[in-house]
C-alpha cells in the first residue's frame, strides 16, 4: 500500500488558451479504486496521461509503483495474440492464463490474430496484462465502448474482486456504480475527492449543488435589501448636508439650524453607509466563491416528425446470416408510433446486422418479414462515422441541415465555439460522436435508428438523451449496452440470442 500525491498541479494546452489544472492538490491510496469522471473536455486522459509522464506540467507528483495505461498500444495487430502482449510486457504464460479464466475468456485466444479476436475479446485480453504484476497502478481508460452487457458484468465483477486499486474512466454509470470505492470528479474549477461510488458521489453533489444555490438566493436578497438601505442613508446625508448650506432659520419660527449637529449626524450616517457598502462586497464575494462547479446543461432538441402511421415497423419470424450460419433465433416485434424499443444481445448476435437490413445495406441472407409504410423517413446514428469530414458549415450544408439548429445542439452537446472552426476529421473521438449525433437530431425524421448512440459521450450528454427523449417520446429503435440509459428510455427490449446456444 502506497500514496499518490499531486502538489500544486497545473496545466493547460499551448492551443486552448485556458488552463484545464490550477494548483490543483490531490492525496489518495493506491489500494483504491477509483473512479474519474467529469465532462469531455475536462482532462481526464489529460490527467492520466500526465500521471505517465507523457505531458509537461508544473507542480509535483509523487509516487512508488509505475503506471501502466489501459487501452496499451499495439503495433502489429496481424499477430498471434500471445506475441502481441510480450510485446507489451514481460509475462508467464501461465499469468495471463489465469487472468484470462477470471474473466471467462477461453485461454485459447492467445493463439489467434489479434486483428481477429471481437472489440470485447480485444479489450479483456488487454484488461489481464493489467494484473499480472501488483507492482504497477493501473490506469484504465473508458473499458466498456466494446463490450455488451454480459461483458461489462464480466468485467465489472473481475474488477471489484481485485485487491489492487487502480483509476478507472468510464461514462457507463452501472460500471462505475459496481467497481470503485472513491470518486474523483475533475469539475469546472477544482479536483473533488468522494468517498463511495458514483451513486454516492450524485447524491452528495446534488447536496452540495443545492445548498450553494439556496446560499446563493440568501446572499442575492441580503445584498438587495443592503443596497436599498445604503441607498437611503446616502441620500438622507446628502439632503441633510445640503440643508448646512440652506436657510439658518425658518421665517417667523425662530427656530435656527444647528449645522454642526447635522453635518455630524450625516458624517454618521454617510459612515454607516461605507459599512453597509463593505458589508455588501463581503457578501458579493461569498456569492461569487459559490456556484462554480455547477454543470449547467440545457436541454436539446430534435426535429421529430410524428408519423400518420399508427405501426411504423412490424418484423415477424426475422432471422439473419451468412452462408450457413444464423445469427440469432428468429424475432418478431411491432414498433408504433412513440415506442421506443431497444435490441439487446452479446456482441455479434446480429443487432447491428438488423438495423444494416432496414436501411438495405446487409449482405448476408435473411428470412422473414418486415413490414414498413413507404417513404417513412429515418434519421441514423451510426457506430462508425470517420467518414464525416469538413468543417461544420460544410458538413452541415451536405447533409442538408438546419445549420444553427445543427450548431446548438453541438454547442448544448459541451462542444466549445472555438472547436467549431476545427475540421471534423482533426476532432478528439468524443466531439466526433457529437456531430453524428448532433446531425441526427437536426434531420427531420418519423423513426431514429442509434446504434451505441452513448459511446464516448459523458453522464451530462447521457442525462441529456433520456430528457429529450422522454420528454419528446420519438419512434426509436435503439442498440446500446448501458442498463442505466435503457432502463430509462426503452419502452420494449428485444433480445436477440445466439442461434448456436440456444
Amino acid at each position: 500500500m502506497s500514496k499518490i500525491e499531486i502538489k500544486n498541479l497545473t496545466f493547460g494546452y499551448d492551443s486552448q488558451g485556458t488552463l484545464l489544472f490550477e494548483q490543483a492538490n490531490l492525496n489518495f491510496d493506491t489500494s483504491w479504486k477509483l473512479g474519474l469522471i467529469g465532462r469531455n473536455g475536462r482532462g481526464k486522459t489529460t490527467l492520466l496521461n500526465i500521471l505517465q509522464g507523457k505531458l509537461s506540467y508544473s507542480g509535483k507528483i509523487e509516487h512508488q509503483l509505475d503506471f501502466l495505461y489501459f487501452p496499451q498500444p499495439i503495433k502489429d495487430k496481424k499477430q498471434l495474440t500471445y506475441y502481441v502482449l510480450q510485446e507489451i510486457s514481460d509475462f508467464e504464460q501461465w499469468e495471463v492464463e489465469r487472468e484470462l479464466n477470471l474473466l471467462n475468456v477461453d485461454p485459447d485466444i492467445l493463439w489467434r490474430e489479434f486483428e481477429t479476436l471481437s472489440g470485447g475479446e480485444q479489450t479483456k485480453v488487454l484488461l489481464a496484462l493489467l494484473f499480472i504484476d501488483d507492482q504497477y497502478f493501473p490506469l484504465i481508460d473508458e473499458p466498456t465502448n466494446h463490450l455488451d452487457i454480459e461483458g461489462r458484468k464480466q468485467v465489472a465483477e473481475y474488477l471489484k474482486k481485485k485487491r489492487q486499486g487502480f483509476i478507472v474512466v468510464s461514462h457507463d454509470r452501472s460500471f462505475v456504480d459496481e467497481v470503485v470505492d472513491h470518486v474523483l470528479s475533475i469539475e469546472k474549477s477544482q479536483l473533488e475527492l468522494y468517498q463511495g461510488n458514483f451513486s454516492v458521489y450524485e447524491e452528495q453533489k446534488k447536496i452540495k449543488d443545492e445548498f450553494e444555490f439556496a446560499q446563493n438566493e440568501k446572499i442575492k436578497k441580503e445584498v438587495t435589501r443592503l443596497r436599498k438601505t445604503a441607498a437611503e442613508k446616502a441620500e438622507w446625508s446628502r439632503s441633510r448636508e445640503q440643508d448646512k448650506y440652506g436657510k439658518s432659520t425658518e421665517k417667523g419660527s425662530g427656530a435656527i439650524y444647528d449645522t454642526g449637529f447635522i453635518g455630524a449626524k450625516a458624517a454618521k450616517t454617510m459612515k454607516r453607509s461605507k459599512t453597509i457598502e463593505n458589508r455588501m462586497d463581503i457578501q458579493l464575494a461569498e456569492k461569487e466563491s459559490l456556484l462554480k462547479d455547477i454543470e449547467y446543461v440545457d436541454p436539446l432538441t430534435m426535429n421529430y416528425q410524428p408519423s400518420h402511421h399508427k405501426r411504423v415497423l412490424t418484423v415477424e419470424k426475422l432471422t439473419l446470416g451468412y452462408q450457413d450460419k444464423e445469427l440469432f433465433q428468429p424475432i418478431s416485434f411491432t414498433l408504433n408510433q412513440g415506442e421506443r424499443i431497444a435490441l439487446i444481445g452479446p456482441n455479434g448476435s446480429g443487432k447491428s446486422s438488423i438495423i444494416r437490413l432496414l436501411l438495405g445495406q446487409f449482405d448476408g441472407k435473411s428470412t422473414g418479414t418486415i413490414i414498413r409504410p413507404e417513404n417513412v423517413t429515418i434519421s441514423y446514428v451510426r457506430q462508425n462515422y470517420e467518414d464525416n469530414q469538413g468543417t461544420l458549415t460544410e458538413f452541415s450544408e451536405a447533409q442538408g441541415l438546419n445549420h444553427q439548429e445543427f450548431l446548438n445542439n453541438l454547442h448544448k452537446l459541451g462542444m466549445e465555439r472555438e472547436v467549431f472552426q476545427n475540421r471534423i476529421e482533426q476532432m478528439s473521438m468524443g466531439q466526433r460522436k457529437k456531430v453524428e449525433l448532433a446531425k441526427s437530431l437536426a434531420v427531420p425524421a418519423e423513426l431514429y435508428i442509434w446504434d451505441e448512440p452513448l459511446n464516448y459521450l459523458d453522464v451530462f450528454n447521457q442525462e441529456q438523451l433520456e430528457q429529450l427523449i422522454l420528454s419528446v417520446k420519438p419512434t426509436m429503435l435503439i442498440v446500446e449496452h448501458d442498463q442505466a440509459f435503457l432502463k430509462k428510455i426503452a419502452t420494449q427490449l428485444i433480445s436477440l440470442e445466439n442461434h448456436e446456444t440456444v
